[in-house]
Formats: structure tokens, C-alpha cells, sequence
């Protein structure tokens, strides 16, 4: 079998950042992640041993000089000893236990230091997607060239739309040819001509750096859950805005909201962090119930909604962003991430729909117990964790059913 991921930073932006972040603050804690297969997928038989096979040639995939040069241009917020500490990570098999159970179900198990086993996420979901199409002989549908045909139309009309927008695909993606040419497609296109849109980048660093784009992004939820395990879901939002700025200085100035619903973050978003962020990203819920919601919250500060941007990035695909584009844009800075619609949408093919979601953190290694925590969106079905758990930080936060 290839290897499936060749390049250090064939990932996302927010998991180094995020890494970074996480050394800065929390050096000591400990973590537990699991898979979660939304569809319940029958994988094929000697599957897990094959992710496996992967996940043990991770080992050899290094950080390169280019590389760590194209993030010093292009991401100077990040401080550089970070790279120093990049250039001694290597991935460990130790961290890792896969495997199916009789019904063919995969398993996932991660669990070690925060700042090593964060980078396995993205890559491990990328993996996952990339060889679940070899092993299920669905490779031969993917014609890359009426894909580049299909991504240029779809850049067109977000373009021409007025749409911001960027990747971020890379987690359920057919194969990196896949996002690749969704990049391509959609670099030519914007170079093609003046648009009142624009294509702003990709989240995944490796393309980006193939591209000379913006490598995007800033945090994934799973920086808010763990703090909530560790200290309680009350104020999660309130240590990681800090956390956050101690150590990016008022860069990547996106903040992801819905760790544990809006109510909660509200109460947290007082004026200096409204001030300080440059905006907020909608990942579940309703798209125009949450932007009114952030739009109010802004208003009650007495901050403009028009200075500030809202990141939409909700599993929308083409059409739908052009929609949200036009109503918003008359309340706030409208952009979008935009994820599997841009790299799996081919024809007759179903997307994955996995996710690794951390699950349990401890603030330092010498703690003889784990606190468990979950994820609590706009969206019931994005919940995430054990029930008891998530209804255990549902009454702390008094969130009703």
C-alpha cells in the first residue's frame, strides 16, 4: 500500500497553532481522543491493520527546511521556537490503537501528551478517507481533470458571488490529488481575471506552500473542550480567549464559539475580547439564527457588526454560501471555509463523515485520573462524547433539552 501522507504539513493550520498554543499554556497535559463514525460504516476486512500500517509510516514524515521557511514568511505570528521544537517532533505508533469489531465498525483509540498527540488528528481523518476509497476499489471513479472543470465553476461562481473564501477541506478528502487540483482550479480561476470575490487560501499548510497561498485557520474545538474538562465548562471560553491571546498577541483573531453552545460563550465575549478578536466562526446551528445572535451580542458592546468578520463554515457548499454571503454582508464581514463540498464531490461517490474528537485531559502527567469532556454545538447531532457526560455539562450550564 502507498503512503498516504508524505509531507509534515500536509495538515491543517489550526492543529499547529493549536499545538503551539497548547505548549505555551498547558505543557503538562495529558489526552485522550476517539473516532466516531457518524454513518456507522462497515469498513473492509484487514482495514484497521492497514490504517495501522500508515499511522507507523507517519514515523518517517519530518519537518523540512522549506517548510518551517514558508511558515516563518507567511506565519509570523507563530514564535520561533516552535519551530525548533517541530523540527524534534517524530510521530510514535504508541500513541495509536486501531481496530474493528466483528461487524467490521472501526475503532480508534489516542491517548498521550497533548502537544504530541494533537497533530495525529487531521492526518489520521485524511488517511482514513484516502484508503477506505483504495481498499473499496472506488479510485477508478475520480476523474481529475472533469474535477478541476467542476472546482473552476464552482470558484467562478463564489467569485463572481463577492464570496471570501478559503479550503478547508483537507480531513474527508478524497486523496491529496483531490484537494489539490480543487486548489489549482481555484487559484487559475481567481488569476483569470478581477472578481468582486476572493479566494483567500487553503487551510492545509503543504498546498499552501505548493501554491505560495495563506495557510488559514485558527483553533478547532477541541482547545475549549479540553480546557473544560480541566477546569469545568463555566469559563472554558473565558481561559481560552486568554490563553489564546498570551500567546498570539491578538493574531488569528477568529474565534471558534460553540464548544458548549452560545449561551455560555456569550456571557464569556465580554467587551475586551470583542474588541481584541477579529471576529467569530459559525460551525453548527442555523446560519442566520447565529449570525443575529452575533450580531446583537455586538451591538449590546456598542461595537459596529460591520468591522467585524463572521467565518462561516458550517458544511455549506457552493450555493448556500452565495446565499449567506448576500444576506450577511448587510450585517458584518462575511467569509466562508468550505470543506468536503470542495474535496469529495464526486459523482456517485459518498463522503466520509468521520470525526476524531478529544474525550478526556488531565492537567499534568503525574494526575492518577483523567476528567472526561464532551462537545456541546448548536447542533444536537454534533454532540460529542459519553451521554452522561454531556449531560452532566448540560446542567452545569443549565442548557435544556
Amino acid at each position: 500500500m502507498k503512503q498516504i501522507i508524505n509531507h509534515f504539513t500536509d495538515d491543517d493550520l489550526y492543529k499547529l497553532t493549536m499545538c503551539c498554543a497548547v505548549i505555551d499554556n498547558f505543557p503538562r497535559a495529558q489526552v485522550k481522543y476517539t473516532f466516531t463514525d457518524r454513518d456507522k460504516t462497515i469498513y473492509p476486512h484487514g482495514f484497521a491493520h492497514e490504517l495501522m500500517n500508515q499511522i507507523i509510516m507517519l514515523e518517517n514524515v519530518i519537518i523540512t527546511d522549506e517548510e518551517i521557511d514558508f511558515m516563518k514568511r507567511k506565519c509570523s505570528y507563530i514564535p520561533h521556537w516552535f519551530y525548533t521544537y517541530l523540527k524534534g517532533y517524530r510521530f510514535n505508533r504508541n500513541w495509536v490503537k486501531a481496530w474493528q469489531d466483528e461487524d467490521g465498525h472501526l475503532m480508534i483509540y489516542f491517548e498521550g501528551s497533548w502537544s504530541d498527540t494533537i497533530l495525529l488528528e487531521v492526518k489520521v481523518l485524511a488517511i482514513i478517507s484516502e484508503l477506505y476509497y483504495i481498499m473499496t476499489n472506488q479510485v477508478d471513479c475520480f476523474d481529475y481533470n472533469e474535477y478541476y472543470k467542476k472546482s473552476y465553476h464552482k470558484a467562478e461562481k463564489l467569485l463572481d458571488a463577492g464570496c471570501i473564501y478559503c479550503d478547508f477541506g483537507t480531513r474527508r478528502r478524497v486523496s491529496l490529488e483531490a484537494e489539490e487540483v480543487v486548489i489549482k482550479a481555484m487559484v487559475d480561476c481567481y488569476q483569470s481575471k478581477s472578481w468582486s470575490g476572493k479566494f483567500v487560501g487553503t487551510s492545509n499548510v503543504y498546498l499552501a506552500m505548493k501554491y505560495d497561498l495563506l495557510p488559514v485557520g485558527t483553533m478547532a474545538h477541541e482547545f475549549i473542550c479540553a480546557i473544560g474538562g480541566m477546569y469545568g465548562p463555566q469559563m472554558a471560553n473565558h481561559m481560552a480567549m486568554n490563553a489564546w491571546r498570551n500567546t498570539f498577541r491578538g493574531a488569528l483573531g477568529t474565534y471558534l464559539y460553540d464548544s458548549f453552545g452560545w449561551n455560555i460563550f456569550s456571557l464569556n465575549f465580554s467587551e475586551d475580547f470583542a474588541n481584541l478578536f477579529k471576529g467569530l466562526r459559525v460551525d453548527s446551528g442555523d446560519n442566520y439564527e447565529q449570525l443575529h445572535k452575533i450580531v446583537d451580542k455586538y451591538k449590546s458592546l456598542g461595537i459596529d457588526p460591520k468591522t467585524k468578520q463572521i467565518v462561516f463554515s458550517n458544511a455549506l457548499n457552493t450555493d448556500q454560501a452565495i446565499e449567506v454571503h448576500k444576506y450577511a454582508s448587510q450585517y458584518c464581514q462575511p467569509s466562508f471555509g468550505i470543506g468536503t463540498h470542495f474535496t469529495n464531490d464526486f459523482e456517485g461517490v459518498k463522503p466520509m463523515n468521520i470525526v476524531i474528537k478529544l474525550i478526556a485531559v488531565k492537567i499534568t502527567e503525574s494526575w492518577n485520573f483523567y476528567n472526561e469532556t464532551c462537545k456541546i454545538s448548536e447542533d444536537i447531532g454534533k454532540y460529542t462524547g459519553k451521554p452522561e457526560v454531556i449531560k452532566r455539562f448540560m446542567d452545569a450550564l443549565n442548557i435544556k433539552e
